[in-house]
């Protein structure tokens, strides 16, 4: 796996049928889940 660090942007985000996940994209990693919790809009 890879980890992203703290401060990473995320731009292209769709929310999923469970509250908790965040489906996005980043390049170099395909099918990124996020969990709601670790997530702050900017």
């Amino acid at each position: 796996g890879q980890t992203l660090k703290r401060g990473t942007v995320i731009k292209t985000i769709r929310l999923t049928g469970d509250a908790q996940e965040i489906d996005c994209r980043y390049p170099g990693i395909k099918g990124l889940v996020l969990r709601a919790e670790f997530v702050k809009k900017v």
